[in-house]
């Protein structure tokens, strides 16, 4: 049984294991043998206390004692199962009781033993239970994986039909508006002319040509986000002082957070370093983040910009007082022609290039959020050494 042993010091000594029996003794004694192992456990003393201490304590593995004074064994099996579906519980049972431990299976026990608990054979069944939970956790982690996967799938399926047809489409759809633009243009200029001024329903053709100006604008920024997305540009690489940077870019958002009410602070950790990366990609990615938490925040709000140094670069987080995102759509609002802006407001492709961008650097982008309390975008930056 020596191997079991050092399998379990070297390889669970990460185990949260509870002893729960009435007898102070027979606890005390358990625990100290289990630290031997490797294995730290707590204990409790009835059935009651277990569930507190639950209640307080993640819990992998529960050891016990099926009769106890007050709430049985049983009876606290029955609560753990409800309330910690994902821990593991070993019930210990007299051997005139043993009907009990066969009860306990039927309710969701792992297994039962009988006293007196032979001490190696108690060690295998938390260690069995443990593996059971990593088992159970490996299985959740591939499906979820799994589910990544196919999303990343159907994304990269997308980015191949716009692939084929963004380059093409987007300098065919450039020419009318370039034109479309020059046109409007001139009649704006006309309408400014002397002979002009009187012109019956004049501030209704200025508005029209407003909206001409306004639609070609967002065309643009369309076909430029594809055709930026599909082309394969190299990063141009310098050395950046991201928090100068940073206060640059929000100087070129500061209008539309003023127009809209919004509050824009920025928090610069002193001990931030340069970094070795492309300022005109970084610059994109801020401004994309920027513009977005302006939009989703409501007048008087305010957003929060901090940049600080971690292990590898800096790390730079975006922080409004918006009204959230559902959950749902957490993954979702990267992935391309996604929006839940009203139409005309939104492209759905800022967060999805803004992504893109900042894995190409090497860094990660991560959301989190909260309906009603707004959101975090974390972006990190690393700082490879320079060449």
């Amino acid at each position: 049984m020596q191997n079991t042993s050092s399998k379990a010091t070297e390889k669970y000594s990460q185990i949260r294991l509870l002893l729960v029996d009435d007898e102070a003794d027979f606890r005390q004694t358990l625990a100290k043998r289990l630290r031997k192992r490797g294995i730290h456990s707590d204990q409790a003393g009835d059935g009651e206390g277990c569930l507190a201490f639950l209640a307080d304590n993640p819990i992998d593995v529960v050891v016990m004692d099926v009769k106890m004074p007050g709430m049985s064994g049983i009876e606290a099996l029955h609560e753990i199962k409800k309330t910690y579906g994902e821990t593991e519980v070993i019930l210990l049972t007299g051997h005139a009781a043993t009907q009990d431990g066969v009860d306990g299976i039927k309710f969701g026990a792992f297994d039962y033993l009988t006293k007196p608990v032979e001490f190696d054979h108690l060690l295998k069944k938390i260690v069995q239970a443990y593996e059971k939970i990593l088992g159970r956790k490996q299985k959740k982690e591939a499906a979820e994986y799994k589910a990544r996967i196919e999303q990343q799938m159907i994304a990269t399926e997308r980015l191949a039909a716009l692939g084929t047809l963004a380059a093409g489409v987007a300098h065919e759809i450039n020419n009318p508006l370039a034109i479309i633009k020059e046109s409007a243009g001139l009649l704006s200029s006309l309408l400014q002319k002397e002979e002009l001024t009187e012109m019956p329903r004049r501030e209704v053709f200025e508005k029209a040509l407003q909206k001409i100006d306004a639609s070609v604008k967002r065309a643009r920024r369309i076909t430029h986000q594809l055709l930026g997305n599909v082309r394969k540009t190299e990063s141009i690489l310098a050395e950046v002082d991201l928090g100068l940077l940073v206060e640059e870019t929000i100087d070129l958002v500061r209008r539309e957070a003023k127009d809209r009410e919004v509050a824009i602070n920025l928090q610069v950790a002193e001990n931030l370093v340069p970094v070795w990366a492309d300022p005109h990609q970084i610059r994109q990615v801020m401004i994309n983040l920027l513009s977005n938490a302006i939009q989703a925040t409501p007048k008087g709000g305010s957003i929060f910009v901090g940049l600080k140094p971690t292990g590898a670069g800096i790390s730079i987080d975006i922080v409004d007082t918006g009204s959230g995102i559902p959950k749902e759509n957490l993954e979702k609002i990267f992935e391309p022609f996604f929006s839940t802006k009203s139409p005309g407001e939104g492209t759905g492709l800022g967060l999805f290039v803004t992504r893109e961008i900042v894995g190409k650097l090497g860094g990660t982008l991560e959301v989190d959020s909260r309906l009603g309390k707004g959101s975090r975008f974390s972006v990190t930056i690393p700082n490879p050494v320079k060449a």
